[in-house]
């Protein structure tokens, strides 16, 4: 299994080889004297993960974010690869980007399924990212 962690704004995904569509969505503080949200999306056999622990992204993810299925699976994953592309061009020049914003990779390959909760996630995740930052990623504007 691939272990991907972004310190700071910890973005962890596992991946194996196949996505199994019985997923669960937790949302918890881990530790109450942290300000940290923790959202965490896993099939059962844990095949593929992502835990997201960043200040304030579980009430802007249920706040916020536009709804489940209001856009596709198949964009999702196009702008998460464009997402991703870009972050991992940023980790790359740490003269040029901050590097506490950008501390490690994200290992997302797009010729694996990941399925639709993980693509949900990793894609709002980016914008609640651009928009809480300040950044923007591949031309597009950030917006819920």
């Amino acid at each position: 299994m691939k272990k991907i962690i972004v310190p700071l704004l910890f973005l962890v995904v596992l991946a194996s080889c196949h996505f199994d569509k019985n997923i669960t969505t937790k949302a918890k503080t881990p530790d109450k004297s942290k300000a940290s949200d923790r959202v965490r999306i896993a099939n059962d056999s844990l095949e593929y993960e992502v835990i997201i622990i960043d200040p304030g992204f579980s009430s802007w993810l249920a706040s916020t974010a536009r709804p489940r299925n209001f856009n596709s699976e198949s964009y999702l994953e196009g702008r998460n690869q464009v997402y991703v592309t870009e972050w991992n061009n940023r980790v790359n020049q740490p003269q040029r980007y901050n590097p506490n914003l950008y501390e490690m990779r994200i290992d997302y390959n797009p010729n694996i399924h990941y399925g639709y909760e993980v693509n949900y996630l990793i894609y709002n995740y980016m914008i609640y990212f651009q928009m809480t930052n300040k950044q923007q990623f591949g031309g597009f504007v950030p917006r819920p």
